[in-house]
């Protein structure tokens, strides 16, 4: 069960004003007294929603805020990408992206003045979108791959350097000519291809990126290590991480991964926990030829627990200026918020009726950008003005998720008897009574009301495919 944030009052309340004192006698800069007020915990505890944005006609797959991070650009299922001044709560625009299905990522691309949005989507496509003046938007295919393409990722602070990872494997599209760098397949059995669902490049050096898919390892490459020539399909990672019980099972897979500035890696598995690996803590480039005294050496990692990862893809990632809180989305419906030191929970907030999928910080402030089933997207920011604790039905929520847990586990590779069928259908009957008791109100998912905390900022139907696939969004 996951390790609850107690009496936060007083802790909260203290770290952000000592902050503002420090500033005031000028013992702190004014940059490192607004990191360290940004990421402190009274601003943790006073999260709060700030508003809505409703526009889509389908669940919002994804919401990334622009480098500046004045503007949010989200993707639905309903295929149309939407341009946000989500302070103002405001469309800003609107355009169908030229995808055929479901788009499942968009970036803004930086250095571009806001104008160029990279979309990807569950018809294989990658397209790039480019904002003319009066509100004209031209798309155009930069990229193709035989299925799904889950994620795109551009390194950070440049236009140029972009990955897209999808079902068939990774392609570089640098040039006008997208070049498939390989397509990743299993350690144990090399016939078995690796679906990759994620990809993340390094923050500090762009030649290093991480992807995870449908088995339980992380893979770092090293691109200039990457043979070119794709048909060979050989190419090894550098290193590889996975948590040490579950090597080589086989049950799991990984839906987001995410790097810290200091190059930690943190990995979330579909019905597992959220992890966190320090870099010196991979196994080699393959797993398989591992001496087993060496994995038994692995060091024991940083776990934080209390969400459910089951029905959907749900992405991970790290908040606050220095990296200080761990943020992931949950079966449950609810943002889930943990200290990164210790894996305490500190927030569990009701983000969407059913699944939170996609968690967005703010790129300079402590801001939060959620969606997930729910047409429409939540913006959090600290404008509570009281700390708020753990809902009271906490305790209920994360032993529901265990329970769901531990059930899927158990029927893994079995045949589903009598008991099991009667465990689950309890379960079910369970969850749905107690979203039906704790159903959020139309206040609950308003903004609070009260004192206010507020930073200055400068400067419809689903296609469907001929083959369903159970980690798609609408569930079954």
């Amino acid at each position: 069960m996951a390790a609850v944030c107690e009496a936060p009052g007083r802790r909260a309340a203290t770290g952000c004003f000592f902050e503002v004192g420090r500033r005031e006698i000028g013992s702190s800069s004014s940059r490192a007294s607004s990191r360290g007020i940004s990421g402190s915990e009274g601003l943790i505890m006073r999260m709060n929603q700030y508003g809505q944005l409703g526009g889509h006609g389908g669940c919002v797959n994804t919401v990334s805020f622009s480098p500046a991070g004045d503007l949010l650009v989200s993707g639905s299922d309903d295929t149309h990408i939407i341009l946000w001044d989500w302070l103002a709560k405001a469309k800003r625009l609107s355009y169908p992206s030229g995808h055929e299905e479901n788009v499942l990522h968009a970036l803004v691309v930086p250095f571009t003045d806001d104008s160029t949005i990279v979309t990807s989507a569950a018809d294989g496509q990658v397209r790039l979108g480019q904002l003319k003046q009066g509100g004209e938007v031209t798309t155009r295919q930069i990229g193709e791959h035989g299925d799904r393409v889950h994620k795109v990722a551009l390194k950070q602070g440049s236009p140029h350097i972009l990955y897209s990872c999808g079902d068939d494997g990774l392609f570089d599209l640098r040039s006008e000519s997208p070049t498939k760098l390989f397509t990743c397949y299993s350690f144990s059995d090399r016939s078995r291809r690796v679906r990759l669902n994620t990809v993340a490049i390094g923050p500090q050096n762009p030649n290093y990126f991480s992807v995870g898919g449908s088995d339980e390892y992380v893979r770092l490459h090293d691109f200039r290590r990457i043979n070119l020539d794709a048909s060979s399909d050989l190419n090894l990672p550098v290193d590889t991480f996975c948590p040490k019980h579950l090597l080589m099972g086989g049950k799991v897979h990984i839906t987001g991964i995410a790097y810290s500035y200091s190059r930690e890696i943190l990995v979330s598995y579909n019905d597992d926990l959220v992890y966190l690996f320090q870099n010196n803590m991979g196994i080699g480039p393959n797993p398989e030829s591992a001496q087993p005294d060496d994995l038994d050496k692995l060091e024991e990692l940083q776990a934080y627990s209390g969400h459910r990862n089951s029905r959907t893809i749900k992405g991970v990632s790290f908040f606050g200026p220095n990296d200080e809180y761990v943020v992931s989305g949950s079966d449950c419906g609810n943002v889930f918020i943990w200290r990164k030191k210790g894996g305490k929970l500190m927030r569990m907030m009701r983000g969407d009726k059913n699944v939170v999928n996609c968690i967005e910080p703010h790129p300079q402030f402590p801001f939060l950008a959620t969606s997930g089933i729910d047409k429409t997207i939540k913006i959090w920011t600290p404008a509570s003005n009281k700390v708020i604790p753990l809902p009271k039905h906490a305790d209920q929520i994360i032993a529901c998720n265990d329970r769901g847990r531990e059930i899927d586990a158990s029927r893994a590779g079995a045949t589903r008897g009598p008991d099991v069928l009667m465990q689950v259908l309890r379960l079910h009957r369970e969850q749905s009574e107690f979203d039906t008791e704790h159903e959020p109100s139309a206040p609950d998912f308003a903004g609070g009301g009260g004192e206010s905390f507020f930073i200055g900022l400068g400067g419809g139907s689903r296609n469907r495919r001929s083959k369903s696939d159970p980690r798609e969004c609408i569930m079954t």
